[in-house]
Order: C-alpha cells, then structure tokens, then sequence
C-alpha cells in the first residue's frame, strides 16, 4: 500500500516501499522532498536500533523541530531501516 508523509499540507515523503517498526512508517530517503529538510545536532540511542539522526521539518516559513529521523548506522537488528526516514510530531502518514 502506498502512502505518503505530510505536514503543513505539503507531501514530505511518498512511498510503497514502506517498514513499520513500532508503529512508525519508514520511507526510503530516496522519496523524500529534500527542499523540505534540515539536518539538526538531535541525536538519541535506541538500545537495538542505534543512534537516531533528527530533521527538521520545514514547509511554507513554518519549523516543525525533529520531526523527522534515521539511522545512519542502524545496529545488526535494525538493519532493515538503513536509509530509511521515519516522521513523527503531527507528520500525518496518510493513504496515497
């Protein structure tokens, strides 16, 4: 099933090729509408996934903080996200 990433109205991701870990949708980087990104110094650890990498999210003058991640070196469980985005602080993940 195809969907999409949105915020502000605006697509941030679309993609069928989707992984669900934990309930959040896992986009290929390769789907993502770049203009809409920015990298920040946000880091977090999951103790089987690894340390997550933080954008964020803007659209129309409008910062949505950290509302995108990936891990750039998932550990050896999680590698099944490598290059994968995932959304989350009012991201809507919705049916293409």
């Amino acid at each position: 099933m195809r969907k999409k990433a949105i915020w502000n109205g605006k697509v941030l991701a679309e993609s069928d090729d989707l992984v669900k870990i934990e309930g959040n949708y896992y986009f290929p980087k390769t789907s993502m509408n770049m203009e809409h990104f920015e990298a920040t110094d946000t880091h977090t650890t999951c103790p089987w996934k690894g340390t997550a990498s933080y954008h964020t999210v803007k659209v129309d003058g409008q910062e949505n903080k950290d509302a995108a991640w990936h891990y750039k070196e998932p550990k050896s469980a999680a590698t099944v996200i490598k290059d994968r985005v995932a959304f989350g602080k009012g991201v809507e993940i919705v049916d293409s």
